[in-house]
């Protein structure tokens, strides 16, 4: 079954389980709060498979800290947890900032305010790009419900062929 532009197979729109899309009026303020995160990465070339576990916290932070004007505010995003390669655990974290944009949108950031890519989840469903130097992420949001949505990034290059598949449970 196709729904909104997906497909039930291949790279893009694989719906593994999460029916229906749900559709998000206004991407921080269904973000904001604490998610629980389970994360595999595959490696396509080599076969490796690793595995993250952890927390997303989605906090309201100052315009200050967003480097904008002052009614332009933002979630900072930070996860920390366990990623898994290779049979080795090692802590793991990383830190966004979500932007308010047009109409109920978001702009990603990393951390030291370079831009990552938008965020429209008005349709329950958003595709993305990033260029990195060689390499192309590209990520699909979907949202399952009020408490659950996932995001899978392709990373493609020619050091890189991953799928970095996210899973983010509301805590409550």
């Amino acid at each position: 079954m196709r729904v909104n532009g997906s497909r039930d197979n291949g790279c893009y729109g694989e719906r593994d389980g999460m029916g229906e899309f749900w559709p998000v009026p206004d991407v921080l303020a269904y973000l904001a709060g604490r998610w629980r995160v389970t994360r595999s990465v595959r490696d396509l070339a080599s076969g490796e498979q690793g595995e993250f576990t952890g927390t997303t916290v989605f906090t309201v932070f100052t315009a200050e800290e967003s480097g904008r004007l002052p009614e332009d505010g933002g979630l900072l995003h930070h996860e920390s947890g366990t990623f898994v390669w290779q049979g080795v655990a090692r802590p793991a974290e990383r830190t966004l900032r979500f932007l308010p944009g047009p109409g109920g949108t978001a702009d990603v950031r990393f951390a030291d305010g370079r831009p990552f890519h938008d965020l429209d989840l008005t349709s329950g469903r958003h595709v993305a790009d990033h260029p990195c130097a060689a390499d192309l992420y590209r990520g699909e949001f979907t949202v399952r419900d009020p408490d659950h949505w996932r995001t899978v990034w392709h990373v493609r290059g020619p050091a890189k062929d991953l799928v970095l598949r996210t899973d983010y449970a509301r805590d409550a």
